[in-house]
Parts: C-alpha cells; sequence; structure tokens
C-alpha cells in the first residue's frame, strides 16, 4: 500500500467505520446506476452507501478495530456507513432488496457487534427509536393516571368507611 491514493482511501474508511454507529455489507452485483442512486435515496440522510475496493475496507475495518467481516469482502461490495438511526436504514435496504433481488445484504456490524444478514433484517423489522420512546412515554403515563387514581381513591373510601361507622354507631345510640 505505498501508494499515497490508496493510503487515502483507506484513511477515509476507516474514519467512517470509526464515526458510524453502524456498517452494512452488500453485494451489488447486476444493479444499474439508477438503482444505486435509489437505494441511497431509500436508506435516509444518516447513511452513506459507498461502493469500495475489498483490500482497502478490510484493511480499513481491521484499523478501526472491526475484524469480524473479514470473510465477507468476497466479490463486489458497497458498505452502508449509518451514523444515525440503524433501524431506518436497515429497513431501507430490506425493502430495496426486496424489490431488486440483485442487492444481497452480506452482514454488517452495530456498535463493534457483528450481524449475519438475518439480524440485519430482523433489525429492520423492530419499529423505530421515535415510535419505541413514544410508547414507553405512553406506557408510563398510563401507569401514572392508574397510580393518582388509586391514591385518590384511597382517602374517599376512608371517609366512606368512617361516615359508615358514624351512621352505625348512631343507629346503635338510637336503638339502645
Amino acid at each position: 500500500m505505498a501508494r499515497p491514493d490508496k493510503a487515502a482511501a483507506v484513511a477515509e474508511l476507516t474514519d467512517k467505520f470509526r464515526s458510524s454507529n453502524a456498517a452494512v455489507l452488500t453485494e451489488y452485483r447486476g444493479l444499474t446506476v439508477a438503482q444505486l442512486k435509489q437505494l441511497r435515496r431509500s436508506l435516509g440522510e444518516n447513511a452513506q452507501y459507498a461502493v469500495v475496493k475489498n483490500t482497502l475496507t478490510k484493511i480499513a475495518a481491521n484499523e478501526a478495530g472491526i475484524t469480524t467481516l473479514d470473510d465477507q469482502f468476497a466479490g463486489p461490495t458497497a458498505v452502508a456507513f449509518i451514523t444515525g438511526d440503524p433501524v431506518e436504514s436497515a429497513k431501507g435496504l430490506r425493502d430495496f432488496a426486496k424489490d431488486n433481488p440483485n442487492l444481497v445484504i452480506k452482514g454488517g456490524v452495530l456498535e463493534g457487534k457483528a450481524l449475519s444478514a438475518d439480524e440485519i433484517k430482523k433489525l429492520a423489522d423492530l419499529e423505530s427509536r421515535e415510535v419505541l420512546l413514544s410508547k414507553l412515554a405512553g406506557a408510563l403515563k398510563g401507569k401514572q393516571t392508574q397510580a393518582a387514581q388509586v391514591f385518590q381513591a384511597l382517602p374517599s373510601k376512608l371517609v366512606r368507611t368512617v361516615d359508615a361507622l358514624r351512621a352505625k354507631q348512631d343507629e346503635q345510640g338510637g336503638a339502645e
């Protein structure tokens, strides 16, 4: 790797691996330039899709501390570098692969953990982070409402019990 252009390419790829939350390796054999452009759009704003040279990318991944992808650098390879929500980009890849069987998801890495192609498809089946957080907030709000109702019910139940005891005492006192 004596050539400066190759060294610069490796340095750039290493930076992309380090700054990304996730990276997904795909094989794009048979896709047209127009289809690749469409794929880039479907990944969302938080992902970059780059056609890469296997040898240079393997070196860059190793320099970034990612050694689990070494066996996947075969054939024409492109990498989706994901900096935002990986679920959105995984959905984009999955949906595009359904419409274009020439796109093959090889595998990837998510925050340092290796992912198989099946795990990436499972990731795509998840709801987005915002949806999950809103569901959690709704569930917590519902529990708070239930707790507030219980706390409000206790004093009113106590008052009814005291009134019932007072009425019973009045009946017993009047009957004597």
